[in-house]
């Protein structure tokens, strides 16, 4: 049976009153609707009765919808539910986690270039904050993997960095202004990412450390974070393989699961040899690391039985819920542990004062996106930006100089042409014309095809000027880089908009060029060649004002750059 007495619950006798009353009081399937967290997508007043009522839902997160919507969507289910539910947001790089109004303030990598953890602490606070301020309790956050693959994109820009030690600390200091606040995290995702390159949305992963650098890295973090109080872990669909054959030493290879469905991971590690008490969640269920493992039918109840508490997201409610009213008919779930798992849901509510639970008042809204909150921005791009190398010895840029910048904008190709260009761009060419440069950015093929769809405008992006007339006109180029995406390809890499374009650079050897990352660390792979290269974490107003500051010698660069940097090779560092 649970102890809610001790860490991380610490509950008293009001709040285990309100539980034990409370389970009592539910039916089975009551129970079994606590287990889960619905993807929020339609906020008609009958879609969520439905879930609050039939279904019983414990916990909900949300995709899209805007600041009042979201509001009004998280008020219905605290005011209308039997249970007051877990409200859960991905704010690991602010408020923009919560809501699309929200501020970005640092991702991860960001916060892990910046000296120290003033960074980190004023993206939680500007996060939990502009959470709070919907309904939020629940912060599916800190990453703290670390990351040791520069080729790993899925966290690369996410995680903390590569030292256990600074990952520790700097999620230890996400996880004190959540706390502050009274806001749960679930640090994610055990056992780790970022050792490996793929992606868990499309196969599973594998965390393959010994165990004695298992414990060393991964091990020594998540211990930091449970001995603090961490009231809950999401759980990745990534295997451990070194420590599935230490508590299971016959097991075949066959036999290997994803830690979401592994009793030696979740109860032999987590529970007994990490000591955690606290509330497990799976990592989304629609994840193929998850769904190649078995059928649904069997996964679904699987992970419960294996030590997981709660559910990311139905695919059909009712048929997830017969799931699990059939495992447990069938014996795959015992009653106790479907018990255990609803202690732990109830113990997380009652400690976060939901058994009191006041939603917020609306005028609260007014700190989204606040003055404040972008000021925390400016400070967080001023302290992050690194300066990885400067071999040519160009910077700083002076306007009057080196006036005619040609700017190369190299983008994720858009998931739509109604989306428009990424705006990015614009606000990039503003701030360096707001400078003193006179700029020329050429139209890459996404913007040429959103202006008139042509099967020759993959030709007309190959065109190159005379060189001569290129050097007389350009002073420097400056070549940014502004790479996204997951859920599509086990790993990002530079991608050009068509082959033989314009973008790729022939011109650095021709004028002195800088190439910038918005996003990924790791592009010097790609573009060795570059003898000047900046990490700028962000593509937001604040990161773009900071980086030509910077560029101009107007502000230094003050983030570090880790290793991963020059992925392995020795040409990235000339």
């Amino acid at each position: 049976m649970v102890n809610l007495k001790e860490k991380p619950f610490n509950l008293n006798e009001e709040e285990l009153s309100w539980v034990n009353e409370t389970i009592s009081s539910m039916t089975e399937d009551e129970k079994i609707g606590q287990l889960f967290i619905n993807l929020t997508l339609q906020r008609d007043e009958e879609s969520l009765s439905k879930l609050i009522n039939e279904y019983h839902i414990g916990g909900v997160r949300w995709q899209g919808g805007t600041l009042e919507e979201i509001y009004e969507q998280n008020k219905y289910f605290q005011e209308h539910s039997k249970v007051p539910v877990l409200i859960a947001a991905n704010t690991e790089a602010g408020g923009n986690g919560a809501v699309s109004e929200g501020t970005m303030v640092a991702s991860g990598a960001a916060c892990g270039a910046a000296k120290t953890d003033s960074v980190v602490r004023a993206m939680a606070s500007v996060g939990a904050d502009e959470a709070s301020a919907i309904g939020c309790n629940w912060a599916f956050a800190p990453v703290c993997d670390v990351v040791t693959n520069w080729r790993n994109t899925i966290v690369n820009t996410r995680a903390f960095g590569d030292d256990p030690k600074l990952v520790a600390d700097r999620s230890l200091a996400y996880m004190d202004e959540y706390t502050k606040r009274g806001i749960a995290c679930a640090a994610k995702h055990f056992p780790g990412d970022g050792s490996e390159e793929r992606d868990q949305h499309l196969v599973m992963g594998c965390n393959d450390l010994s165990t004695d650098e298992w414990d060393e890295s991964y091990g020594y973090v998540y211990k930091s974070l449970i001995d603090a109080g961490l009231d809950s872990i999401m759980v990745g669909h990534i295997c451990q393989k070194a420590y599935s054959r230490k508590f299971r030493p016959d097991i075949k290879d066959s036999e290997i699961m994803p830690a979401t469905l592994s009793k030696e991971l979740l109860q032999d590690l987590l529970r007994e040899q990490l000591g955690f008490n606290g509330l497990i969640v799976t990592d989304a269920t629609h994840m193929v690391g998850l769904t190649a493992a078995m059928p649904r039918k069997d996964y679904i109840p699987g992970v419960i039985a294996a030590g997981c508490d709660m559910i990311l997201f139905f695919n059909d409610p009712s048929e997830d819920i017969d799931y699990i009213r059939q495992a447990l008919r069938n014996g795959t779930i015992s009653k106790e542990r479907l018990d255990d798992a609803v202690l732990r849901i109830l113990g997380l509510k009652a400690k976060l004062g939901l058994n009191n639970m006041k939603f917020p008042e609306k005028e609260g809204l007014s700190v989204v996106g606040c003055d404040e909150h972008h000021k925390k921005a400016e400070m967080a791009a001023d302290e992050s930006i690194t300066l990885v190398k400067d071999t040519q010895n160009i910077l700083p840029l002076d306007p009057s100089t080196k006036k005619n910048l040609r700017l190369y904008f190299i983008e994720s190709a858009p998931v739509s042409l109604l989306n428009g260009a990424d705006k990015a761009k614009a606000m990039l060419v503003k701030e360096l014309e707001d400078a003193g440069f006179n700029v020329t950015a050429p139209k890459d093929y996404y913007e040429l095809e959103m202006e008139k769809q042509s099967p020759f405008n993959k030709f007309r992006v190959m065109g190159h000027e005379g060189r001569e007339q290129f050097k007389e006109n350009t002073d420097v180029v400056l070549f940014v880089v502004n790479m996204k995406g997951y859920a599509q390809t086990n790993n990002v890499r530079l991608c050009y908009d068509a082959s033989h374009s314009a973008q790729n650079p022939w011109f650095a050897g021709e004028v002195p060029t800088i190439a910038v990352s918005l996003n990924y660390t790791n592009h010097l792979y790609d573009i060795p060649m570059m003898k000047t290269y900046i990490n700028a974490y962000g593509d937001s107003k604040e990161y773009l004002h900071a980086l030509v500051e910077k560029l101009t010698g107007k502000s230094e660069f003050k983030g570090t750059a880790n290793d991963l940097v020059w992925c392995g090779r020795w040409d990235t560092r000339l």
